[in-house]
């Protein structure tokens, strides 16, 4: 089980009246980091997923680990500008702004079962537009992981539809 006392909460970080998890903290714990990967590898095995997709940048953190060590491909989504080749788009409103993702228009093949893999799950803003994305392909399911997921921020509400995995809710 994760340890949260592993994860600094920082008051007033990126605008006022924003409260940023801060995961560092805990990936510079080596034995947590791996309790946590060993979490989520854990979920991600009964989610028996073809492709494992994660937001920039956070995100990287776990899915590229998982993916491997599941035999699966890693699909990275960017923010705008990043990738080399066709992509779709989706804009969304963040707690202090608003911001556009993107993936590569070849990345996933239709009908795949995705992981799509945040670290934390807030107001749900930039996985409802991930989720969006995922569209594209068709898949036969979508499945979200979170490392931690702040309850008292509703964001399930933008992602409905989605079954939701998440290490910690507080």
């Amino acid at each position: 089980m994760l340890d949260f006392s592993k994860v600094r909460i920082v008051e007033g970080f990126p605008t006022p009246g924003i409260k940023f998890y801060d995961i560092t903290t805990l990936l510079k714990d080596g034995d947590e980091y791996r309790k946590a990967i060993n979490d989520m590898l854990e979920n991600a095995k009964s989610i028996h997923p073809d492709v494992i997709v994660a937001l920039e940048a956070r995100g990287f953190f776990f899915a590229p680990t998982l993916a491997y060590l599941l035999g699966v491909p890693f699909v990275p989504i960017r923010k705008k500008g990043k990738l080399p080749a066709a992509t779709y788009s989706e804009q969304y409103n963040l707690e202090y702004g608003t911001d556009v993702i993107e993936i590569h228009q070849d990345a996933i093949k239709d009908n795949q079962r995705i992981l799509l893999l945040d670290d934390v799950l807030a107001t749900g803003g930039t996985m409802s537009a991930a989720v969006k994305l995922m569209r594209h392909f068709h898949p036969a399911s979508i499945d979200l992981m979170f490392l931690i997921e702040l309850t008292a921020l509703n964001g399930r509400e933008k992602i409905k539809g989605c079954n939701i995995h998440s290490l910690v809710q507080i």
